[in-house]
């Protein structure tokens, strides 16, 4: 895109910029192609979440952050070779695992396309109604990477329900993006280009990608927003600025907008019992241990502010 658009524009170019800020959650209003107030205002969000500068112009480097994140797996089935017996190599690698994950083959994987290979794609084809050759074809590369994708988000379901510490993986289906995934997990897309050694963000249709786990015994992830501090961040999880310092390796208290923090798991609090003094208030004794009024009411089952001098509080610490 060689000219830059502004407030006042219209056409198709601004149609396409209203959509693709419409499908990252940043304009909300009809696509009409005109360039009006609520226009600018996605366009200055969209470079405020990226860390441009918030002109609400769409320049060459707005556009092809836009473009960038917006870009769909749109890479069609049909790179994907047909497979014959004989065949070997990376896809009959590729094939060899997805049809054990899916039950219909218990041999090697071995990258050859032997006969045991062939008995499993043709028990595959016969359960799925097309035609029962032993050629994986586009149709039959179809239906192995959309039953592989739902094998794999059931598994992503299971996995975030049960405490594990390895990544979770996701299959990539017609018009993802590496944006909507990693909103979808909560991380980002330079994490996930890193994770899986993506040098672009263009993906491929039945592609596997590793996904940063959400929740372990220890720690989970945390996206840095606007305005946020360490010691916000710290405050909010009941941990501490050098605890997050040390497992993120941090040498400064500086962080910046969409960066990926491991935040200490602490769902077991401990508490402490706090004998009330004169001139105590709840306010005080909350600022105190770093907690919060209506928190210490809530454990101690209080209906109001008012204290006795002696009465025993619990009170929660880090």
């Amino acid at each position: 895109m060689n000219d830059n658009l502004k407030i006042g524009d219209t056409g198709d170019n601004v149609k396409i910029l209203q959509e693709k800020l419409k499908n990252l959650g940043f304009y909300n209003p009809l696509i009409n192609g005109s360039f009006g107030l609520s226009t600018k205002i996605g366009v200055k969000k969209f470079q405020e979440e990226y860390q441009l500068n918030p002109t609400g112009i769409v320049d060459e480097k707005t556009w092809d952050i836009l473009t960038q994140v917006t870009e769909p797996a749109i890479m069609p089935i049909s790179v994907y070779p047909n497979l014959s017996f004989g065949s070997n190599g990376e896809y009959v690698k590729d094939l060899q695992i997805k049809l054990k994950n899916l039950l219909y083959y218990t041999g090697p994987i071995n990258s050859n396309f032997d006969l045991e290979t062939e008995n499993a794609v043709k028990r595959l084809q016969l359960n799925n109604g097309i035609t029962t050759n032993g050629v994986v074809n586009s149709q039959t590369w179809d239906v192995i990477n959309n039953l592989y994708g739902n094998l794999n988000e059931c598994a992503i379901d299971n996995n975030y329900s049960n405490d594990n510490n390895y990544d979770n993986t996701y299959t990539v289906k017609s018009g993802d993006t590496l944006y909507g995934i990693a909103k979808k997990y909560n991380t980002t897309v330079d994490e996930l280009k890193r994770i899986n050694n993506l040098t672009s963000n263009i993906l491929q249709i039945g592609q596997v990608l590793k996904i940063p786990g959400s929740q372990t015994d220890n720690y989970f992830n945390y996206i840095v927003k606007k305005n946020d501090t360490l010691y916000g961040i710290a405050r909010n999880y009941n941990t501490t600025v050098d605890e997050i310092k040390k497992i993120n390796n941090l040498t400064s208290n500086i962080i910046s907008i969409g960066q990926v923090l491991k935040i200490p798991n602490n769902n077991e609090k401990q508490y402490i019992n706090y004998t009330v003094v004169k001139g105590d208030t709840l306010y005080g004794i909350a600022r105190k241990y770093n907690t919060t009024v209506d928190e210490i009411k809530r454990i101690n089952n209080l209906t109001s502010n008012i204290l006795q001098i002696g009465q025993i509080l619990k009170i929660p610490v880090n």
